[in-house]
């Protein structure tokens, strides 16, 4: 990883959090002023002569970047909001444009592209200058998908009041890069369905705030609404209904969203575990399909599971897998791999039979059954990625270029670097957002959420990515994520449940650890201010009063 983001504020604040202090996620180096600029009626955001054929999606970037300049119409959130900056704006020069060029040498390629490349090879770093004469604002990348991070951090720098868009604190001086390269959220739309229109609003919000990887949990076994050319019959039979499907078009429609708006998508097909949706078109792959009592055969209902010691149903999987690769440009895939059941293949009599027909353990069938499924999405040039048993339960052979989820708990990660293999940080200790909403199963009143309590903003903020690990363990930290499994969560409450809560991991993997949190939290309401200007419905962190005045609600005030 890199250093710790080195902030340089100089000259007189003018008020307790300054505008380009409410920078999310804060830049790696700041300089900042004390000057303000008013942002001319014309203003404009043009790309320089030097990007020769610049792409059509950052095209796109800079005319929703004016959009937004002009629309958000936030205030600050001071008392009085943007009252209090009335005089000195009414005295201030004017900017009337921003001005965006690649490096000497740099070549324009698509935002889409450069954001679908490999995870380290992906170049986000930016320098956006805003002067404080009022000459014009420039942003410089070597890379169209380091525009487009710039272009988010401009337009967080506007605020308005009575009819004037402003800056403050000119001159700004921003060289921004992040810390880690995978910066995620995952979404499960397999327990219940999310339009379309849903992920787009979540993959916005994501771009606010320098997401760059949407993981994409797209079946499981409550349902199966993936649309796979050649294995149609899944969707069509194990979908809830017709309408609550992703189509081919759908997914071709979602990958080039978020590609341009700089993020990748990681679809997962969880195997052999969390499977049983697949026996409504094909029984003869499931085993302990919906067995009851299902606490036995599950870790939740509907039980099931693929029968992985088939040399039928590995066959079909690692098709299955090959043809869903096909759909997605990414160079990661996820297998899954997490809560597989073994009562259920020692109940299961195919299993039993296929085991003593070849002489294999079930953990030796499992490693066939991975192997296989693995050559065939590497066949497609995927990176395979695997929840952490895979790792730490399972004795299976793994690529060494296999990525792992670490969920289980944080205490797990030290385990997964000592056997050398690249993490992502996705602890339900810190990053489930599910946590805390209380139990869902049925006929149990005094249930709660497994993973209780909730985890606030506060606790992922203060994550430490490498902690315990040794400075080459260190390395192996790709970044990390937030999670949303769905089983209480729907369209109704994705925002709220998610917004600001995930930003909380998007500056943290970004910025790096060691934030204060004091500092962050004015930041972070601006963050859901701004949103909720946008469209997104996130949610209030603390009265109003306590937003408008920092610090004097933190539990030491």
């Amino acid at each position: 990883m890199f250093p710790k983001p080195t902030l340089i504020l100089f000259a007189t604040l003018l008020t307790v959090c300054s505008p380009a202090d409410a920078l999310w996620p804060q830049p790696r180096n700041l300089q900042t002023g004390s000057t303000a600029l008013r942002l001319s009626g014309g203003f404009d955001i043009t790309i320089s002569g030097s990007v020769h054929n610049a792409p059509s999606d950052l095209h796109a970037a800079v005319l929703s970047t004016q959009n937004f300049v002009k629309t958000d119409k936030l205030g600050r959130l001071v008392v009085g909001r943007g009252s209090v900056d009335a005089q000195a704006v009414s005295k201030a020069k004017s900017l009337s444009k921003l001005t965006l060029s690649l490096s000497q040498g740099a070549t324009a390629h698509s935002i889409t592209s450069e954001a679908q490349k490999a995870i380290e090879d992906r170049d986000e770093a930016y320098t956006l200058t805003v002067p404080s004469d009022g000459s014009g604002a420039t942003l410089t990348a070597s890379s169209t998908l380091g525009l487009y991070r710039g272009l988010t951090t401009f337009s967080q720098l506007v605020y308005y009041n009575d009819g004037t868009t402003y800056i403050l604190n000119a001159p700004i001086h921003i060289q921004d890069s992040p810390a880690y390269p995978y910066r995620g959220f995952m979404l499960d739309t397999s327990r219940n369905f999310f339009p379309v229109s849903d992920i787009k609003r979540t993959l916005d919000a994501m771009s606010w705030v320098k997401i760059n990887q949407f993981h994409w949990h797209v079946v499981d076994s409550q349902s199966f609404p993936l649309q796979v050319p050649g294995f149609t019959d899944l969707a069509s039979k194990a979908a809830y209904d017709s309408s609550s499907v992703y189509s081919p078009s759908d997914v071709a429609d979602i990958v080039s969203y978020a590609g341009a708006r700089g993020i990748d998508v990681m679809v997962e097909i969880d195997t052999p575990g969390h499977t049983s949706a697949i026996s409504k078109a094909h029984p003869e792959h499931i085993a302990c399909a919906e067995a009851t009592p299902w606490a036995t055969f599950a870790n939740e209902p509907p039980a099931g599971q693929l029968r992985l010691a088939s040399s039928e149903t590995t066959k079909y999987t690692a098709g299955l897998l090959a043809a869903v690769a096909k759909m997605f440009p990414s160079t990661l895939f996820s297998t899954g791999g997490d809560e597989l059941n073994t009562n259920c293949y020692a109940a299961d009599a195919n299993t039993q039979e296929d085991l003593v027909s070849t002489g294999q353990t079930l953990e030796q069938a499992l490693n066939v059954f991975t192997q296989t499924t693995h050559k065939a999405i590497i066949a497609e040039g995927k990176t395979p990625v695997v929840w952490e048993e895979m790792v730490l339960v399972h004795n299976v052979t793994l690529e060494s270029d296999t990525l792992v989820l670490v969920w289980i708990s944080s205490d797990d990660v030290k385990a997964v670097a000592e056997k050398g293999f690249k993490l992502i940080h996705a602890a339900s200790d810190y990053f489930y957002l599910d946590c805390g909403g209380g139990g869902w199963v049925g006929a149990n009143p005094d249930g709660n959420s497994w993973c209780d309590p909730f985890k606030t903003w506060q606790k992922s903020y203060s994550f430490d990515p490498t902690a315990n690990l040794t400075a080459a363990e260190a390395k192996l930290v790709m970044g990390g994520q937030h999670l949303l499994w769905t089983e209480q969560s729907g369209p109704q409450n994705l925002d709220p449940i998610v917004w600001p809560r995930a930003a909380s991991s998007a500056e943290l993997f970004w910025s790096g650890p060691g934030g204060n949190v004091s500092e962050a939290l004015p930041r972070l309401h601006d963050v859901a201010y701004r949103m909720r200007q946008r469209g997104v419905q996130a949610i209030s962190l603390q009265p109003e009063w306590c937003a408008l005045r920092p610090g004097v609600c933190d539990l030491t005030a």
